[in-house]
């Protein structure tokens, strides 16, 4: 915004994005219009914004920007700041794909060990950007354990990126 403010060109590098919805509905007030955007996670809006102004010969920016959804989370279940609902961990983690494990299985990942991708019942060579990590790990009784990743180093391998401790009230909760 300093750079902008200054009159400066802001450079923005290019990346794919998913646009999955661009409605464009003329408001109350001239010149001025009401946009629904539905896209991939990584798109600039207010990028979206000023090409669209540039299309149409002219500028355009955004007066209000209002994000309604982020993955799976939407406006139908926030709440205002003044009374918070705290998730179950296991419900924050929802959009990533979760794997549940056995006692045994359980046993170790509560210990962090570094397992073999099987062992979650992973793939041990997922094709690029598939099952990729990071995974919740969930145990046989719903409660979440840990959060593991590809192990960068040894191919077919998952580390713990995050264990909860066993013994806690709230762990997993």
């Amino acid at each position: 915004h300093e750079i902008a403010r200054e009159g400066g060109e802001v450079e923005r590098a290019l990346r794919p994005v998913t646009v999955h919805r661009f409605d464009v509905t003329p408001a109350d007030e001239p010149g001025v219009y009401d946009v629904v955007v539905a896209c991939s996670s990584g798109t600039y809006v207010r990028t979206l914004a000023a090409d669209l102004g540039e299309a149409l010969g002219g500028g355009a920016h955004l007066r209000n920007l209002r994000r309604t959804a982020i993955g799976s989370f939407t406006l139908a279940e926030a709440h205002p700041l003044e009374s918070p609902v705290l998730l179950p961990m296991v419900e924050a983690l929802r959009d990533l794909p979760g794997v549940v494990v056995d006692e045994a299985t359980a046993l170790d990942v509560s210990h962090g060990k570094p397992l073999a991708a099987e062992a979650l019942g992973l793939d041990p060579d997922p094709a690029p950007g598939s099952g990729s990590g990071p995974w919740p790990v969930i145990g046989p009784d719903g409660r979440l354990l840990a959060v593991y990743e590809p192990h960068g180093d040894r191919p077919g391998r998952v580390k713990p990126a995050m264990v909860l401790a066993p013994d806690s009230p709230t762990a997993g909760r």
